[in-house]
């Protein structure tokens, strides 16, 4: 018998950190007016439209890190909304100091957050270097498995993409495999992406190149 009040199992560490006074100014400013708390178990439908204050297509970025590469995204794409979620504190206090109009930022599981989301409501969904997590019995924890990216292709509009982005070589081909078997997807390229000049470089792909390790890019689009 299954337990449906089983805690999910989480796709990231819990992450903390101090914030400086420049990050802390931010948040105590800004999050009032540009964040939301995602809380386990809550499932009321989240309007979007009234959450930017505006009807437009959004993109959300899961794990944007700092929120350098989603700010500069966000300020070069006008037309669209981005709606960001993290889990660690002074990176969401960075992109708040960094967000324009059409940026939201999230605090909390970005699953849980996906549910309370209506069905083809996101223009695409960006998961840059989500963990890897290498070690083989930690692979349940990976964001990119077949029950996570069937709830994300149900949450894109037709014709709506699914960006991912590793520098870890195994979780590339496990992530190429999982949404290649997923009936509503459709990759883009054949095989991996050639890297998009629309995705700026992170800190994460920095240290990634400087370590020797390709990066590999993958474009689905929902069918």
């Amino acid at each position: 018998m299954s337990d449906t009040n089983a805690r999910p199992i989480r796709t990231f560490h819990p992450r903390r950190g101090r914030m400086g006074t420049r990050h802390a100014d931010a948040f105590a400013e800004l999050w009032p007016r540009l964040g939301i708390t995602i809380e386990d178990g809550d499932r009321s439908p989240l309007d979007l439209a009234e959450l930017f204050g505006r009807d437009a297509p959004v993109v959300l970025e899961i794990g944007f890190g700092m929120g350098d590469s989603l700010a500069a995204t966000a300020a070069a794409d006008p037309g669209r909304n981005y709606l960001g979620v993290e889990v660690h504190t002074p990176g969401i206090a960075n992109l708040l100091a960094l967000a324009g109009e059409n940026v939201r930022v999230a605090h909390g599981d970005a699953m849980e957050l996906v549910r309370r989301l209506a069905p083809g409501s996101l223009d695409a969904v960006h998961a840059f270097f989500p963990d890897p997590w290498p070690k083989a019995r930690h692979h349940k924890r990976r964001l990119i498995q077949p029950a996570n990216v069937a709830l994300l292709r149900e949450r894109l509009r037709p014709g709506g993409t699914l960006h991912c982005a590793t520098d870890w070589a195994h979780y590339a081909e496990a992530m190429l495999e999982v949404l290649t078997a997923d009936p509503g997807l459709a990759n883009a390229y054949d095989g991996f992406a050639p890297r998009p000049d629309t995705r700026p470089v992170t800190k994460f792909e920095q240290r990634g190149v400087r370590e020797g390790r390709d990066i590999a890019d993958l474009v689905f689009r929902r069918v």
